[in-house]
C-alpha cells in the first residue's frame, strides 16, 4: 500500500492504523471522551511501538499536537517510519520507536490548530497555579480577534495586522502573538486555564510509554508545521536537561539546528511545549535529545491570517458547519499544502534524512556507553 498524504483525519488514522499492524507494532489507543468527528467517527490519539521491551534507546515521533499540522505528522510516520521500514530496521537492531498519533485528534479532525476548548496544546504543559503572564498579547488581541458575525472580511484584518507589524516590527509582533497566552481563552495561541485532555494523555504516555521503557536515551521529534522556509524542515532544540543536550542535539543534525532561545530559529522562545513534559517525566539519569522539526508552508503574515480567519470561524460557527467552511482553504494552506507536489516531496526527503540522524545518534550513544 503506498501511502501519501491523508485527506482527512479519518483516512489519516486508517492508514497510520494498517501500517502500523503490518509491521507488527504494539498499539494503544486513547479515546476523546464526548465528541466526534464532523463525520460523526470517534477521535482518538493513537500509539504504536516496535523493539525489544526494554530497549536501550528509544525514538519518540509526534503527530497532530498543532491538530491540522498532523496531515504533515502522519503522513511522515505512516510513510518513512512504518511503510519504508524504517521503524522496523531500528527495532531489529535493538532500538524502540514510539509513534504518538494525533496529539490533538479534535484538531486534526475539524482542520484547526487548537483542541476542542480553543486551547493550543504546545503552551498547555505549564504550571496552571502560576501561568506565564505574556503582557504583549493583550495589545493584539483585538486585532486578532475581529468582531462582527455576518462574515470574516479579510483585507480588514491583514490592514489590521500590517499596522500592527508596520508599529512594533515583524520580531516584537511575533514574540506577542506566538509566546502563549492565558487571560483570553477566545483569542490565539490560549495556553488554557488547567491541564487539557490530551495533555493528561501524554503525560500517561510519558509516564508508561517513555519513562516505562526504561531507555536510558530518548531521541524526541515533535513533527509541526507552518513555520520558517518552505518545505525546508528546521530542527529545532527543544531539550535536554543534562549540560550536554545541546552539543549532542548539534552532533546529531549539523549546522541546520536552531535554537528559539539562541536567538537562531523561525520560532521564537515558546512555553509549555511537549518537550517540556517528557523531560518533566523522566528520571534525572535519563538523557533526552528533543526537537520541533518545523517544515515551513506561507509566509508568516499569510499562516498569522489565516490562524485569525479560523478562530472567528469557530466563534461564530457550530463546529460542523466551521469544519465545511470555505474559510478553511485558508488554513489548510497555511498548514497542509498537500496538494503542492514540490513542497510534499520536499518534507518527505527531509522528514527521512532527520529519522536516520535520530537513529544514528541513539545507535551511536548506545556504542559509546556499552
Amino acid at each position: 500500500m503506498a501511502y501519501a498524504f491523508p485527506f482527512d483525519y479519518a483516512q489519516a488514522r486508517k492508514e497510520f492504523l494498517h501500517a502500523a499492524d503490518s509491521a507488527g507494532a504494539r498499539l494503544r489507543t486513547f479515546p476523546l471522551p464526548g465528541r466526534r468527528g464532523p463525520d460523526g467517527g470517534e477521535l482518538r490519539v493513537d500509539t504504536a511501538y516496535l523493539g525489544p521491551a526494554a530497549p536501550a534507546t528509544l525514538l519518540v515521533t509526534v503527530s497532530g499536537t498543532h491538530g491540522i499540522e498532523g496531515f504533515c505528522g502522519s503522513a511522515c510516520q505512516t510513510r518513512i517510519l512504518l511503510g519504508e521500514g524504517m521503524a522496523q530496521s531500528a527495532a531489529a537492531r535493538g532500538a524502540g520507536v514510539l509513534l504518538v498519533h494525533a496529539l490533538n485528534p479534535y484538531g486534526f479532525a475539524y482542520l484547526r490548530r487548537v483542541n476542542e476548548d480553543n486551547i493550543d496544546l504546545n503552551r498547555n504543559f505549564v504550571d496552571h497555579n502560576r501561568p506565564p503572564h505574556n503582557d504583549p498579547y493583550d495589545l493584539v488581541h483585538s486585532a486578532l480577534t475581529p468582531q462582527g458575525d455576518d462574515a470574516f472580511h479579510a483585507a480588514d484584518v491583514a490592514g489590521a495586522l500590517t499596522r500592527l507589524r508596520d508599529r512594533l516590527g515583524p520580531q516584537t509582533l511575533q514574540e506577542a502573538v506566538t509566546r502563549g497566552q492565558y487571560r483570553h481563552p477566545d483569542g490565539l495561541f490560549y495556553g488554557g486555564r488547567g491541564p487539557c485532555w490530551s495533555q493528561r494523555v501524554f503525560r500517561t504516555i510519558v509516564a508508561d510509554q517513555i519513562e516505562g521503557s526504561g531507555a536510558a536515551h530518548i531521541g524526541y521529534i515533535d513533527l509541526h508545521t507552518g513555520l520558517g522556509e518552505r518545505g525546508l524542515g528546521e530542527p529545532i532544540f527543544r531539550g535536554g536537561r543534562d549540560a550536554d543536550a545541546y552539543r549532542r542535539a548539534r552532533r546529531w543534525y549539523g549546522d541546520a539546528l536552531t535554537a528559539s532561545e539562541k536567538g537562531t530559529s523561525s520560532s521564537t522562545p515558546i512555553v509549555g511545549n511537549t518537550a517540556t513534559a517528557v523531560a518533566d517525566g523522566l528520571a534525572r539519569d535519563r538523557r533526552l535529545t528533543a526537537i520541533t522539526l518545523e517544515f515551513g508552508t506561507r509566509p508568516g503574515p499569510e499562516v498569522l491570517l489565516a490562524l485569525c480567519a479560523d478562530n472567528w470561524l469557530h466563534l461564530h460557527r457550530e463546529p460542523a458547519d466551521a469544519a465545511r467552511s470555505d474559510l478553511k482553504t485558508l488554513i489548510r494552506a497555511a498548514f497542509s499544502p498537500a496538494d503542492d507536489e514540490e513542497w510534499r516531496t520536499s518534507v518527505f526527503r527531509r522528514a527521512r534524512e532527520v529519522f536516520t540522524q535520530a537513529l544514528t545518534g541513539l545507535a551511536a550513544d548506545a556504542a559509546d556507553r556499552a
